[in-house]
């Protein structure tokens, strides 16, 4: 795998971060099936996280 590759992922407060590709995602966090650059990966995040308030704060 590219190491120059990342994966969006998001924690259970709906929290965004990307993370290299080729290493195990952490516990706590689920990928959101988006890969590519950090440049795209930023960009997608940028696009889909609105409100960065944490969920547990939201409701």
């Amino acid at each position: 795998m590219n190491k120059d590759m990342f994966t969006v992922v998001v924690n259970h407060e709906e929290q965004y971060s990307i993370w290299p590709s080729e290493r195990a995602i952490p516990a706590g966090w689920e990928s959101k099936s988006m890969q590519g650059s950090r440049e795209e990966c930023l960009e997608y995040i940028r696009l889909h996280w609105l409100d960065m308030t944490p969920a547990s704060l939201r409701k």
